[in-house]
């Protein structure tokens, strides 16, 4: 019988989360204050705890995991490795296909590699509660998740649109004790300022953080802190011990090279987690093409300019050097709500800018083709975010297939889609369709951040 499941034991599990902070060839350009000048870590205390400051700002290339966070994450980590040979066979293509399967979690998804330590550095700061904000639900149920296993009260901002899509993910945190709402909300400023001008707006991630920001900040106690599931540094670190296990395991079933790295790609994290690792093998000369997916109706990397924005839409965060279409941006309601962010994460875009990382673009009825064609082979129903990692694989093992090359394919299957059915029956319904963002709204989404800062687009040119 042929080895489908690659397992490392939990005493193998990664000690250390890796941070590409510190080898990314051209260094990351500093976060800006409203004044144009560097934010210090002391101005980020009111939003976060000094012991994630201290992780978002190193450049230590290692980072150890607290052994209070390696018994959490190990209810359910190490996960598995897959290699996905039903479809290989069906594409009748002669590329090794593997799928790091976090879709294991108890929240189904990636999230919860951040959530937890997250969570745990809040709690031994003395913080008692966090607020975050959703898109497709799976960062919020993660963090819900996390918090019921330290003791930490959550409250979650849903974007509007995925709190009417998906309202079992709702559910999902209230089980775990979380507070969901729709955002935009009338609980704070933002929100109202939003509803006053736009009463019916499908909301944004970007305004969801604003409204969480504000109600920690507003905390007179300043007992409750903010919780961000994708784009700083810190989360990133934490997600890359999906791409450190993997590498044990590729090396456990006896692949020695990787060609072609894949993963979605909204604020980063799961991309991030998976790649990075890989991104540093690539620094060092290795042959490996790294691409991260989006949805062509929302397309951060492949159509946005580098830049300085805001991370919400109320201008509460520091400018970040990042791709982005622009802090006013409200992306279509499509279902791959965790991939609607209008910016990414700073460090994947500096290494898009130096050509580390080859972004791409695809549209939402190809990319749940892919994920039915997946169901169908490996039997898992994926999100929709990954359905785009798939769509992406998929194009590229048929790549091989006409090359005749037996290249090795690594994707993360970041999570599954039980929770976001919906998106299915609509698909199957016709009800679907692709949706390419015009230039016209790129260009007045961009409008927001006339004036600002610009970014050097600094690289080596060695990629």
């Amino acid at each position: 019988m042929e080895q489908t499941k690659i397992f490392l034991n939990e005493s193998e599990m990664p000690r250390q989360w890796y941070n590409l902070a510190a080898d990314l060839p051209t260094p990351l350009q500093p976060p800006l204050g409203p004044d144009g000048k560097p934010v210090s870590p002391d101005m980020l205390a009111p939003v976060f705890p000094m012991n994630l400051i201290e992780q978002e700002v190193s450049a230590e290339r290692w980072i150890d995991i607290p052994e209070e966070v390696l018994a959490l994450l190990s209810k359910w980590r190490p996960s598995p490795l897959h290699r996905a040979y039903a479809l290989e066979k069906a594409l009748g293509t002669p590329a090794k296909i593997y799928y790091k399967n976090e879709s294991v979690s108890p929240p189904g998804s990636h999230k919860p590699n951040t959530a937890v330590p997250q969570a745990w550095y809040n709690k031994q700061f003395g913080i008692k509660k966090l607020t975050t904000e959703t898109g497709a639900g799976q960062w919020g149920s993660a963090l819900a998740f996390a918090c019921a296993l330290v003791g930490l009260e959550c409250k979650v901002y849903m974007v509007r649109i995925s709190f009417d899509q998906k309202p079992f993910r709702k559910l999902m945190m209230q089980t775990w004790g979380a507070t969901c709402i729709a955002s935009p909300s009338s609980q704070t400023d933002p929100g109202r300022g939003i509803l006053a001008k736009m009463p019916d707006t499908p909301g944004s991630l970007g305004i969801a953080i604003s409204e969480a920001i504000w109600e920690a900040v507003m905390d007179k106690k300043a007992e409750t802190r903010y919780s961000l599931g994708s784009v700083l540094n810190h989360v990133m670190l934490h997600q890359t011990i999906i791409g450190l296990e993997a590498k044990k395991q590729l090396e456990k079933a006896g692949v020695k090279k990787v060609d072609i790295v894949i993963g979605c790609a909204g604020g980063g994290s799961n991309f991030a987690g998976l790649s990075f690792p890989f991104v540093a093998d690539k620094i060092n000369g290795a042959k490996i093409d790294i691409i991260p997916v989006e949805p062509s109706s929302c397309p951060t990397m492949t159509k946005a300019p580098f830049v300085y924005d805001h991370g919400d839409t109320a201008k509460m965060t520091p400018l970040l050097p990042m791709y982005s279409l622009g802090h006013d941006f409200i992306p279509p309601p499509i279902h791959a709500g965790g991939l609607r962010y209008h910016g990414m994460a700073p460090l994947v875009s500096q290494a898009i800018v130096e050509g580390l990382l080859t972004p791409r673009a695809i549209h939402q009825l190809e990319c749940y083709e892919a994920a039915v064609f997946f169901a169908k082979t490996e039997g898992i129903i994926c999100a929709p975010e990954t359905s785009h990692a798939i769509a992406a694989v998929i194009q590229e093992a048929k790549k091989a297939k006409e090359e005749g090359k037996e290249k090795v394919i690594l994707f993360n299957m970041s999570g599954h889609g039980l929770m976001d059915l919906t998106g299915y029956e609509k698909f199957f319904a016709g009800q679907l369709v692709d949706y390419a963002l015009p230039e016209e709204e790129i260009k007045k989404s961009l409008q927001a951040i006339e004036g600002l800062p610009k970014p050097s687009m600094a690289k080596t040119g060695k990629w």
